[in-house]
């Protein structure tokens, strides 16, 4: 037989090695004892050998004791004695003092307990150590701690590194690390379950178990998204600087929490945070103070005495900057009809969804069938003054109606159309959502809320089916405000496409911000004019002037024709971002009104005459002219008069009417009117008794 027949197998790895060697040359093990090879290799051996004979006669040697550090049992009585691991449950070997899968440490029974392979009394007997267990157990954990893999952003690292060299996460085996990142937080504030890997990697390379972690405070598992500040240089300096930031979280609460969070939420277009720190009630004006700049450890972002304002300016979130600037006083709670009946509010959503058409013929945009106009009853001025004045802070949006009228004179600047004409226009109060611009349409029209996305999915669908035409207008008008500042650019065919694809995206995501091609769709969905009365400039918290609103102005339905369409239109305020409804008051009579214009309307039909002109007296513009359109002002006074009931004030001022009639308006919304208003009734006689009780306080004294 040649050398090659009688090689032996390693029962490792299965390797076939050569009859001399005494070690598998794969794994490096030790050969098995029952391993039989020739006499050749080993003729100039030691003395210290034995010869056996073999049935056959051929002598064959062994090596001895002092040549092989064990005897090893046969392999079925070795398999049979197995250890689990309590850990991973792996069957190792029973001279493993390791589990070969998860290196735990093996536990030994105590001298009292019984084995579990054997039923008898007897103490377990100790398994002698294998040093090529031990050689291979050392090989492992030498393999094992040439990379650690980061517990954060999983990126396998160098043995002797103490940090990750991506994201400077602490090393598991670096004990003192984590010991710092445990009981103070320094780097930040680290997600449980990321703390949970971190330990375990620590436990398997050391060794030891430790105690789950406490659970954190309410305050800090909800706001894991600050980061703490982390302090460099000595030693002390390092714990100084940490017992103070754990002084500072101490000393937070939820609230301060929220506006932390609420900060952070704005640099990072977070607009649930804010919103969650306005529903607590926390206050907008809070500036930021030296320890929260200190605890949030972005000096690029965060600067003493920042407010939210601040930020939303600072990183240009424009509609954050619209929810807090138009943040509503909470000394009074709003109370809107809609709000006060949500069985009628809910049959007017079905009404007005029911009177939603679409066109049939090329311009296939949808249209209201019904002519609705929101007005405020005029029963009103029979309340009394008290509580006249608690309606109009329910209904009303105080700020808007200020900023409007005293701030900038945009409407009721004229006394003669205020008062002697009985047009005062009132702001009603609206959500600071994405959606204010339909809400306010349907407040103007019929004084509910667009909270089922009627009026956008109509808008949506109508920009997507008459794509062309409005497309058409877009284009043209854009290119020509362009000019007319003095901006002497042109746009490639694929830059107008894209912007347009932005207007379309923006008609078909609720809560998003809308512009002014999305109230000249609207124009057309409600068959009547538009009228936006708004302020001309964006302006910063410090009345800087940032760039134009370019929202004032008219908007007519030119797409459709005019015998189609209703002349009566709606008024909308804009105050930086936000859009509210502008309605009347209604009137019992107009016999001694009109300034000249022959009306000839019934004594129930309300008349309020919007100004087509601004506090100088210049003509509202006109959006969305064509060029044949445009012309001088005498043509769009013209084009106005053609699309409107325009009359010129005895004052000389050029106005349109808007014409409502209880009899003609729809009988859910008068019945909603009628039910919210009947709660402040309700508050009379109350108000009357006290007064006659100080009347008769009064006269008793």
């Amino acid at each position: 037989m040649t050398e090659h027949g009688i090689k032996w197998s390693c029962e490792y790895c299965t390797y076939e090695n050569w009859p001399s060697a005494i070690k598998c040359t794969m794994c490096r093990a030790q050969r098995p004892s029952g391993a039989i090879i020739t006499e050749e290799p080993f003729k100039c051996s030691a003395p210290n050998v034995g010869t056996i004979e073999r049935s056959g006669g051929s002598p064959l040697i062994c090596p001895d004791s002092s040549a092989r550090p064990r005897v090893k049992t046969s392999f079925s009585m070795e398999n049979g004695s197995k250890w689990s691991c309590h850990l991973c449950t792996y069957l190792n070997w029973p001279r493993a003092i390791r589990c070969t899968q998860c290196l735990s440490q093996r536990r030994t029974r105590s001298p009292t307990e019984s084995p579990q392979s054997s039923g008898s009394g007897l103490r377990s007997i100790p398994s002698p150590v294998d040093p090529c267990e031990e050689y291979n157990d050392r090989n492992k954990l030498n393999i094992k701690g040439q990379h650690w893999t980061c517990s954060a952003c999983t990126y396998e690292n160098g043995a002797k590194a103490k940090k990750c060299v991506v994201c400077d996460h602490p090393s598991p085996h670096n004990i003192d690390s984590i010991e710092l990142a445990d009981t103070d937080e320094a780097s930040s504030i680290i997600n449980e379950q990321d703390r949970a890997r971190w330990r375990s990697g620590c436990s398997s390379s050391n060794s030891q178990r430790r105690s789950p972690p406490m659970p954190k405070r309410d305050s800090e598992m909800d706001f894991q998204r600050i980061e703490l500040a982390g302090a460099v240089g000595s030693k002390d300096e390092l714990e100084l600087d940490l017992k103070k930031l754990k002084q500072i979280k101490n000393r937070m609460r939820k609230t301060d929490w929220l506006f932390l969070n609420a900060c952070v939420g704005v640099v990072e277009g977070d607009l649930s945070a804010v919103e969650a720190y306005k529903t607590s009630g926390g206050d907008i004006a809070r500036q930021l103070s030296a320890d929260e700049v200190r605890l949030l450890n972005r000096p690029s972002a965060f600067d003493v005495g920042y407010t939210l304002v601040h930020l939303s300016i600072r990183f240009q979130r424009q509609d954050m900057l619209a929810i807090l600037l138009t943040e509503v006083s909470q000394h009074a709670a709003k109370c809107i009809p809609a709000m006060v009946c949500p069985e009628l509010t809910e049959q007017i959503r079905r009404e007005i969804a029911a009177s939603m058409h679409q066109r049939k013929g090329d311009f296939a945009c949808y249209f209201l069938t019904d002519l609705v106009t929101f007005t405020l009853p005029a029963d009103i001025e029979d309340l009394p003054p008290s509580v006249q004045e608690k309606l109009f802070d329910e209904v009303l949006d105080r700020d808007v109606q200020k900023e409007l009228e005293e701030e900038s004179p945009i409407i009721n600047w004229s006394l003669e159309l205020g008062t002697r004409l009985d047009s005062r226009l009132y702001a009603l109060w609206n959500r600071t959502a994405g959606d204010c611009l339909l809400d306010s349409v349907l407040q103007a029209t019929w004084g509910i809320y667009d909270k089922d996305s009627v009026l956008r999915k109509a808008l949506h669908d109508s920009l997507h089916d008459c794509s062309h035409w409005f497309y058409s207008r877009w284009k043209e008008w854009e290119s020509w405000y362009s000019q007319s500042f003095g901006l002497h650019f042109s746009l490639r065919e694929e830059q107008w496409q894209e912007d347009w694809a932005f207007i379309l995206s923006l008609a078909s995501q609720p809560g998003a911000s809308l512009e002014q091609t999305h109230i000249f769709v609207l124009a057309h969905i409600l068959r009547r004019p538009i009228i936006v009365y708004g302020v001309k400039y964006y302006k910063s918290f410090r009345g800087e002037t940032l760039g134009y609103t370019r929202f004032q102005g008219v908007y007519l339905p030119l797409l459709w024709e005019q015998s189609f369409c209703w002349k009566s239109p709606i008024a909308l305020g804009y105050t930086r971002g936000h859009f509210s409804a502008l309605v009347a008051m209604e009137n019992d009579g107009y016999d001694n009104r009109g300034a000249g214009a022959n009306l000839n309307t019934d004594d129930d039909v309300t008349v309020t005459f919007l100004p087509l002109v601004d506090s100088e007296r210049k003509l509202l513009h006109i959006h969305f002219l064509s060029a044949q359109e445009l012309g001088n002002e005498d043509q769009q006074e013209k084009l106005l008069r053609e699309w409107l009931d325009c009359c010129v004030t005895e004052g000389g001022v050029l106005v349109a009417m808007q014409k409502s009639s209880r009899r003609r308006n729809h009988p859910l919304v008068t019945q909603m009117v009628e039910k919210w208003l009947d709660g402040y009734r309700q508050i009379r006689p109350c108000t009357a008794l006290s007064d006659g009780e100080e009347d008769e306080e009064d006269e008793d004294e």
